[in-house]
């Protein structure tokens, strides 16, 4: 097993999106954790971009920690063959296990699932759970609607400015790379 220096969960879909680049982004950013010797911890599943980025981890030697829920088991067809292969009894839990076992969390394209992770993750910052770092990976402005949509409750007073300080905007791996770097230093 490789010592890592740091443990980054990644939030993304159970399907590939229709942009080719989605699936060029988690493979990339796959690979991008097994150089830097960070540990991936995602959902566990080994279909569309949850698979990509795991396999692209995995071929790079990077540890994989994979947490599923019982019942998603063969929808998202577990990965078991990851470094740690966990399964949880139901939604809430795989969250917890995931988000207590990472330093950081980065979001790909995703749908509803990974917006429930997103708006969970940056709801227990805003209450001052945590301070880890957020980072949405924006391909190709996937995650334009979200953001305005973010601008757009703080503009409603729902929400303070310093809401969206709380998530770091980035368009390609190589952003996410140095924001992990300069954050988790």
């Amino acid at each position: 097993m490789t010592q890592h220096t740091a443990s980054i969960c990644v939030y993304c879909g159970s399907r590939m999106g229709n942009d080719p680049a989605y699936r060029a982004s988690a493979v990339t950013l796959g690979k991008a954790l097994a150089i830097h010797d960070w540990r991936l911890v995602y959902g566990a599943g080994d279909v569309g971009l949850m698979g990509q980025v795991a396999q692209a981890a995995q071929a790079a030697g990077a540890d994989t920690f994979g947490v599923i829920p019982e019942h998603l088991l063969n929808w998202e067809v577990g990965k078991r063959d990851l470094t740690s292969f966990i399964v949880t009894e139901n939604m809430h839990e795989r969250k917890k296990v995931m988000f207590m076992n990472s330093d950081a969390v980065v979001v790909l394209p995703g749908g509803a699932g990974s917006l429930d992770e997103f708006f969970e993750i940056l709801t227990w910052r805003q209450l001052g759970l945590h301070k880890k770092p957020i980072l949405l990976l924006n391909v190709n402005g996937f995650w334009d609607p979200l953001i305005a949509l973010l601008d757009h409750v703080i503009a409603q007073g729902f929400a303070e400015d310093s809401l969206k300080e709380f998530v770091s905007v980035v368009d390609d791996v190589d952003q996410a790379v140095e924001t992990l770097r300069a954050a988790l230093s």
